[in-house]
Order: structure tokens, then sequence, then C-alpha cells
């Protein structure tokens, strides 16, 4: 099976949602996934921190009343049932001031870009 490399800065609900259901489809279909988190997404892995993803549009909205599963979830079962990987950027944690045991269990070893865009090599990388 390929690499697909998952770059995920945005912190809207349908970037993340989308993100994460390319991530874990990915995984559980058996290609490698590396994901990176970083910008405007990486807080919402912090643990305890409760602040809700904006929605950008309608779909926001409406995958909230509809109750898709979280896209916290999602990326959780990539790691769980797959070959996915997750790594928090290690400059944004340097600028939230946030340690690896701040962030939650199922995220890697904080990397930086250069390291991660290395690991991807010649592979698929998508970029929400």
């Amino acid at each position: 099976m390929s690499k697909i490399c998952v770059v995920v800065v945005s912190g809207s609900i349908e970037r993340l949602q989308m993100a994460a259901m390319v991530a874990s489809v990915a995984a559980v279909s058996g290609h490698e996934t590396l994901v990176f988190l970083s910008m405007n997404a990486l807080p919402h892995f912090v643990k305890g921190n409760e602040v809700t993803a904006p929605a950008e549009g309608e779909m926001g909205e409406l995958m909230s009343k509809k109750k898709v599963p979280q896209f916290k979830t999602l990326f959780e079962q990539a790691v769980e049932l797959g070959e996915a990987r997750l790594y928090p950027c290690s400059m944004a944690m340097d600028v939230l001031d946030v340690g690896q045991g701040d962030l939650e269990g199922y995220l890697g070893e904080a990397t930086g870009l250069t390291k991660f865009l290395d690991d991807a090599g010649n592979s698929q990388v998508w970029t929400f």
C-alpha cells in the first residue's frame, strides 16, 4: 500500500473533520498514514481544552446537529485500528507553551516540519 500524509493547520470543524476522515479511511484501508498537527489545529488536541471548533459554513453546523463522529474520535480510531501516526508540531507546541504530557495520549512524539516532510518522501500529501 502507499503512504498518505495529512497536514492539518486549520481549526475549523469542516477541515478538521475532513482531515480526520481522510486519515481514518486511509489507515483502516491499510495505507501508512502520517498526520502533522500544527497551527490552529493543535489546540484541539490539548487535554482538557473543550473549545468547540468553529464552523465555516452550513455543513459544519449540520454536522453538529446530526451528531457525526467527532474528528478527535476518528483520529484516535485511525491510530488504534490502522497504521496512522499523529505528530504534533514542535514549533506550535512551543508557541502554545504545551508539553508532550499536555496532549492527547494517542498523539506521537512532537516533530518538526522538516522531519515530517522528510518522512513524507514521495507520498501523497493532503493539507487541511
